[in-house]
């Protein structure tokens, strides 16, 4: 018996230049932050303030941070696709052989969906709802915690599969056969499958937590008409989570059932059904579309507001819309394999329903446009990466709608006409939203601005590397160019693939500039300094406090009477400035206590994935019990929160008033 399991010397690929080189750099940069860390003796305080902590907007920083370095390494992974794309016509071979590039390409796709794009909207939402709820913490706060680190696991299994064994060549989806053992006998479809399982098990957490907090946790007085917009759309967004999710798990489930113990949900060979993980696997995967896309409206719905002066037009009508795109998200999956041999009254059915869900979301677009018409727009950072997505989405969207014409979607399907579209709503709505959100809510979340010159040249720098790498898709899926593709012979293609390849190096330049951004902020933090708590002159809640808010985020809880709490609060303060205002008393506030819980589960947690990628039965054993014993430990605590006394609250609000004044 192997106590290792499959693991052996041969599952690090010393033959591979590229990928030892690559792992050299991740080993580096790790080595350089821990040895930073250590030298400034920071380690005491990442743990009792960062690692250990249950606070809803230090967990959001750390989600946003997440996805961050995973967008460094996904787009990693877009140079090298795209840079092989360009070289590798005719007899020239490129530089990347085909089983590497399927790895890149299932990897890229994987990381941006799961592990880039969704860790930042639960970033932003973990950071703003509960401020603009006007409450001091989400529902399950150690639950909180415990779902970023599931999160930040998975992340990890991906990142080891570039040092040991593989990943997945089956692309991000995972369509069997191609990802059942008889085609994909090593280790790589394993990463996949326990990567998404541990981070799929922290989302759905995750989305039990925020739909308890917005439902439940409202400050008095904010009934369901005065919530802000982005509280409806992280709302719908995590219903979607909560029903959605369940089913991916289940889908890889029976999957890993598959691998391991030979049963034949989908193998053809066994009387199974490839097209049953289809239908499950976009059961999901449609609505994980709009649980990305809908924090996204919400943060550009709060930023049209803010930086027009005036109220969001047609509140109403949004939060419909919201809603409806919630419900409809759910009857569109198959258009995703409209080419799979179902009838045309099927078919018929789900391109009808494609179409129809463009409305309420072209409805959000007119909304946006009359927020900003007549008001007094301010072209900040946030408002660029708006604007910009305005004009990029309703692109992706009217190709999107072509595609939901089944006769249509015959000729273009599997073609990087599709891979064009996609990325025209991934990175022109997620993106752009994301780092809107980033800008917008920095300063809240860490006391100081972020600098507009390097966002600006940031924001333009995506947006033309944008349409220069995506363009040129739509033109070559017309010409029949199909997705995957690690070498072709049509020699026409060429030229636009090299221009595809220059639209990703502008948008590298783009995400220097990011970089640049905030190391400068960080060295300008004192003139970038916001002392006042609201540097946009916001309308919600969240601006009420100071910057970065306290642990308690409130003083007193607020009482919210209309829409735009904050905004009215405001008004009601200049209206009546000259009358005293009374002393209030300060009262003292129960706070969760810090855990490790999140912590120590997440370690036991990626020693389980590894062990069941190699089929280390005891080390998967021994893990299973050490994230028992964690999670029993803490059932057992004694006691579960600290008080923040009265006189630590009246100070902090006397230095926070002292700050303004000055």
């Amino acid at each position: 018996m192997n106590l290792l399991g499959k693991l052996d010397w041969n599952a690090i690929p010393l033959h591979e230049p590229i990928i030892m080189g690559a792992t050299a750099f991740m080993v580096l940069i790790v080595l350089v932050v821990l040895g930073l860390v250590t030298a400034k003796g920071a380690w005491l305080y990442l743990w009792r303030e960062w690692l250990t902590s249950v606070d809803h907007k230090r967990i959001g920083a750390m989600y946003c941070i997440l996805a961050l370095v995973m967008m460094l390494r996904g787009f990693s992974d877009a140079i090298m696709i795209r840079a092989q794309q360009a070289l590798a016509a005719g007899g020239a071979e490129g530089y990347l052989p085909p089983e590497h590039f399927n790895q890149i390409f299932s990897a890229h796709g994987t990381i941006m969906i799961l592990f880039m794009a969704m860790p930042f909207v639960v970033g932003l939402m973990n950071f703003a709802v509960p401020l603009q709820l006007g409450v001091r913490d989400v529902a399950f706060p150690t639950l909180n915690s415990v779902s970023f680190w599931l999160t930040a696991s998975g992340a990890l299994l991906v990142n080891i599969s570039l040092a040991v064994g593989e990943f997945s060549k089956a692309t991000w989806w995972g369509y069997p056969p191609l990802s059942e053992l008889q085609y994909s006998p090593g280790v790589g479809v394993d990463y996949y499958l326990w990567s998404l399982q541990i981070s799929g098990l922290g989302t759905l957490l995750a989305g039990i937590n925020f739909v308890t907090t917005i439902l439940k946790m409202r400050a008095p007085g904010m009934g369901y008409m005065r919530m802000p917009v982005f509280c409806w759309t992280a709302l719908a967004a995590n219903l979607l989570i909560v029903a959605a999710f369940p089913v991916l798990t289940a889908t890889l489930a029976m999957l890993a059932l598959d691998r391991y113990l030979g049963f034949h949900f989908f193998t053809l060979e066994g009387q199974g059904n490839q097209m049953l993980y289809s239908n499950l696997f976009w059961v999901w995967g449609h609505p994980e579309v709009y649980i990305l896309i809908l924090p996204a409206f919400g943060v550009f719905s709060e930023v049209m507001a803010t930086f027009s002066g005036k109220p969001l037009f047609g509140y109403r009508s949004m939060v419909a819309a919201t809603m409806a795109i919630c419900i409809l998200s759910f009857l569109v999956w198959l258009h995703h394999f409209f080419t799979m041999g179902a009838s045309a009254n099927v078919n018929g059915f789900f391109g009808v329903m494609s179409m129809i869900i463009a409305l309420p979301t072209g409805a959000k677009v007119f909304n946006w446009l009359f927020t900003m018409y007549g008001g007094r727009v301010r072209f900040s950072v946030p408002v660029l990466w708006s604007i910009g997505f305005m004009v990029t989405f309703v692109i992706g969207g009217m190709t999107g709608v072509l595609m939901a014409v089944p006769p249509a979607d015959f000729q273009l399907h599997n073609s990087v006409f599709l891979v064009a579209h996609f990325h025209n709503v991934a990175i022109g709505g997620v993106v752009f939203g994301a780092m809107a959100g980033y800008n917008y809510w920095f300063p809240k979340a860490f006391g100081f601005k972020l600098d507009e010159r390097w966002g600006k040249a940031s924001f333009w720098c995506w947006f033309v590397g944008f349409y220069f790498a995506f363009m040129p898709l739509y033109v070559l899926g017309l010409m029949g160019m199909t997705r995957r593709m690690q070498h072709y012979d049509n020699l026409s293609w060429q030229p636009w693939l090299i221009v595809a390849a220059l639209g990703t190096a502008i948008i590298l330049v783009g995400v220097v500039c990011q970089v640049v951004q905030l190391v400068v902020s960080i060295r300008n933090r004192e003139k970038l300094r916001d002392v006042t708590g609201d540097p946009w002159n916001g309308r919600t809640l969240e601006w009420a406090t100071a910057s970065p808010p306290p642990a308690w985020n409130f003083a007193f809880q607020p009482r919210v009477a209309g829409l735009d709490a904050f905004w009215n609060s405001k008004s009601r303060a200049q209206a009546t400035k000259d009358e005293p205002t009374p002393a209030r008393k300060y009262e003292p506030v129960e706070m969760p206590r810090n855990s490790a819980t999140g912590f120590v589960t997440a370690f036991f947690a990626v020693v389980i994935g590894f062990a069941l990628i190699w089929h280390i039965w005891w080390l998967a054993g021994a893990g299973v019990f050490g994230a028992f014993m964690t999670l029993l430990a803490f059932s057992f605590r004694r006691h579960s929160e600290i008080e923040v006394t009265a006189e630590q609250i009246a100070g902090f609000e006397r230095a926070h008033q002292a700050g303004v004044a000055a």
